[in-house]
């Protein structure tokens, strides 16, 4: 099975065939999003999931296959779960993941690997890791620290116990919770509106954002200026200006 891929008016929407992540979805993943990042006509990605269930991480039935076949089955965190998660944040353009049911391990990694989450009402997420004797993967320590802070995240990963969308928003992992059936709308919705704005513009907040939570002061300030100076010269800014000194709404056309 491989990762479906859809395009739309510059969103390009990626489905994963099944919530559990074999070899075969993994290294098409990979594929896929190291396509989007290098396709211009793409201005926005969304990626979800099938049927009641977003992602639960490793396939664990293929997993307990290779144990048996005493295969160094782990050593995919290198080859396949790493590559996966530095694709993802290669994507210079907004990701929205839409959570259209459980989301657990590295699937919740993977969500949180986007720049936007929309999940479904009452979807339920685990970090999962250490209910199954591991530590964590795909960043997600990284990430829940961000989203959550150290306290938070240290019970999440210790105590895998399942929490609901609506806990999720509440703690800032989520930004929408809609119904299951309005899940896919609303991230395609959002996307779409971020297709049609500043591209460039957007691409910058994602360069800083990826490092503002590490750099000093002084290294954000002269990431900003060296961004802004050259963001000062693209369509859009002088359109976005001409626009407003006009009373009109901007036309964007992504550069």
């Amino acid at each position: 099975m491989s990762v479906q891929r859809t395009d739309d008016g510059g969103v390009a929407t990626l489905i994963l065939p099944a919530p559990g992540l074999t070899h075969e979805i993994r290294l098409s993943m990979i594929d896929e999003l190291r396509a989007v990042a290098i396709d211009e006509s793409v201005r926005a990605v969304v990626i979800t999931g099938t049927g009641t269930a977003f992602c639960v991480g490793q396939d664990l039935a293929q997993h307990v296959a290779e144990i048996r076949d005493g295969k160094p089955a782990l050593d995919v965190v290198v080859t396949e779960y790493n590559p996966m998660v530095l694709a993802l944040a290669a994507v210079p353009v907004p990701v929205v993941v839409a959570v259209n049911g459980a989301c657990a391990g590295a699937g919740l990694g993977l969500a949180l690997g986007g720049d936007l989450r929309v999940a479904a009402a009452g979807a339920k997420f685990t970090t999962a890791f250490t209910g199954v004797g591991l530590g964590s993967d795909s960043a997600l320590a990284s990430r829940l620290v961000h989203c959550v802070g150290g306290s938070r995240a240290a019970e999440l990963l210790l105590f895998p116990a399942p929490f609901t969308a609506e806990q999720a928003a509440e703690w800032g992992l989520v930004h929408r919770v809609v119904p299951a059936e309005e899940v896919l709308t609303t991230a395609q919705e959002l996307a779409g509106r971020l297709a049609a704005g500043p591209t460039a513009a957007y691409r910058a907040v994602k360069e800083v954002l990826a490092t503002a939570a590490t750099d000093s002061l002084e290294t954000t300030l002269a990431h900003e200026a060296r961004l802004q100076a050259q963001l000062g010269h693209t369509h859009d800014h002088t359109e976005a200006v001409e626009a407003f000194l006009g009373k009109r709404k901007p036309e964007f056309r992504g550069n």
